[in-house]
């Protein structure tokens, strides 16, 4: 049986370059930047607008309600229209819903455009595994998720830092304006850059991707999915929560808690960038993948969890030390979960694999900042919140480690 024949296409061709790559990466960083920044204006939105704790978590939460289950229909459309034409229409949607966002008066415009820009920054993580796995081979795809990782975790740092400065200075309203410009002006550099390889995908043969069913039938699927929600749900947890916990529980400053957020989303670049090169020169020399990436996700889940324990019963140093460590095992994380996804859904079906993956595991965006808002609501105090994060996190060990046999191509026959 050929390779046609089981579902999947002609091996990688290393289509796309750094270009390319550094574009996704910058997207990424937009992305990012755009969804943190209401968590970023949370302080005076919550004053200006009179807003509970709750409110405050069901805004934070109501960017996934779309998010969430438009992952699907952005996997669908990445395999439908390809996955470069998806990525510029999610764009050109999400920048819009920022920009409006600037001139929103009230808690139900703000739900409305949050609900709106979860559906057009649905369409990053499909379409980036339907390239990744389309165009490269499995020992280049930890340096390149390791690139594209770095705006992942830049953005939250530029938002958090920059922004946080600037609403400062001038208010929450102008920055979501000029951030919704700037992400507008990434398309024009992408469509120029990607003409000819969307044109390409076009045209190019290659056998159907398998259907939603098959593939929420694998076991593979199930282990991906669940991990994916156990690293979120803490990653979330610190994005939608990090400025208010330190601006209103540990008394920093706006302009601090820029400062401390900033530096620990570097150490998040740092990471992702390090542990993708890591992992590919350990694949290079020898190393299956299912060695490499299970090793990776494990020690990370490990991490993560003593790091948030920490911040659970440490005093305001020691929590905030343990915060900026998180950094670093949040970026092992990311390095290594999409390549997972990616290998395991193969050329033929990563657009919706991740689609399938992304959804599942982004319903921890909708659960940990309405959980957290609750738990802060009741008791007080974030220790509750912490220990939760923690636990959580060591279930993606058994999703990781158990659930998934071993991390390989599928064959949809």
């Amino acid at each position: 049986m050929d390779i046609a024949s089981r579902g999947q296409i002609a091996p990688p061709r290393q289509a796309i370059g750094f270009g390319v790559i550094g574009l996704l990466a910058l997207g990424m960083f937009i992305n990012y930047v755009d969804r943190g920044n209401l968590a970023t204006a949370a302080p005076l939105i919550k004053d200006q607008l009179g807003l509970t704790n709750t409110q405050t978590g069901i805004l934070l939460s109501a960017f996934f309600w779309t998010y969430t289950p438009f992952q699907l229909v952005a996997g669908w459309l990445a395999e439908r229209i390809n996955p470069y034409r998806t990525l510029a229409i999610g764009v050109g949607l999400w920048s819009l819903a920022t920009i409006a966002t600037g001139f929103a008066e009230g808690f139900t415009a703000l739900l409305v455009l949050r609900l709106v820009l979860g559906m057009g920054e649905s369409a990053t993580f499909p379409c980036n595994a339907k390239l990744l796995a389309r165009e490269l081979p499995a020992e280049r795809l930890g340096s390149a998720n390791g690139t594209i990782g770095i705006g992942q975790a830049l953005g939250p740092a530029v938002g958090t830092f920059a922004g946080g400065m600037l609403m400062a200075h001038f208010g929450w309203r102008p920055v979501f304006v000029l951030f919704g410009l700037v992400s507008a002006l990434w398309l024009l550099p992408w469509l120029v850059a990607t003409r000819e390889a969307s044109a390409r995908a076009v045209t190019d043969a290659s056998a159907p991707p398998p259907a939603f069913l098959n593939i929420l039938g694998r076991r593979e699927c199930w282990g991906a999915s669940l991990g994916h929600f156990a690293h979120n749900y803490s990653l979330y947890f610190v994005i939608s929560w990090l400025p208010l916990y330190l601006v209103k529980a540990r008394g920093f400053t706006l302009s601090e808690m820029g400062e401390l957020g900033a530096v620990l989303y570097v150490i998040y670049a740092i990471s992702v960038q390090s542990s993708g090169l890591i992992a590919d020169r350990w694949m290079a020399a020898g190393a299956s993948s299912t060695r490499v990436r299970k090793s990776f996700t494990v020690a990370a889940h490990i991490g993560i969890a003593a790091c948030m324990l920490v911040c659970a019963v440490a005093g305001p140093t020691i929590a905030v030390a343990a915060l900026l460590g998180s950094g670093l095992f949040f970026g092992m994380n990311s390095a290594t979960i999409f390549p997972i996804g990616q290998t395991l859904g193969g050329p033929c079906a990563a657009g919706k694999w991740m689609g399938v993956q992304n959804c599942i595991g982004n319903t921890a965006g909708i659960v940990a900042p309405i959980v957290t808002g609750y738990v802060v609501d009741k008791t007080g105090e974030f220790s509750l919140a912490f220990a939760i994060a923690a636990g959580v996190s060591l279930a993606g060990i058994v999703a990781w480690g158990l659930i998934i046999r071993r991390v390989e191509p599928i064959d949809w026959a």
